[in-house]
């Protein structure tokens, strides 16, 4: 089963919270802060959103950062995704 986004939607892949911290600290289950940072799985189409002309800047397989408390969490076939408009994304990740 695959997601396919409308719009000015992207569906987002999180990346796994860091289970030790730089200083080599273990953090408990309820202590690990999700990241917002995460991977882009599918890009909706753009076109004419809430009036205003999108072009979708991200693709399938950036790595993105997103805004915290952004979008809606999707869980399919035992896999969390999350949901969120292109202008929640603040920034693509370049290695």
């Amino acid at each position: 089963m695959k997601l396919k986004p409308l719009g000015d939607k992207v569906v987002l892949r999180q990346m796994l919270a860091e289970e030790t911290t730089k200083s080599g600290i273990v953090l408990p289950g309820q202590a690990k802060e999700k990241p917002q940072q995460a991977e882009v799985i599918a890009v909706g189409p753009g076109g004419i959103v809430d009036g205003k002309e999108v072009v979708m800047q991200v693709a399938v397989g950036d790595k993105v950062i997103y805004s915290k408390y952004a979008g809606t969490e999707v869980k399919l076939e035992d896999e969390e995704f999350i949901i969120v408009r292109q202008n929640d994304i603040v920034a693509v990740v370049v290695e």
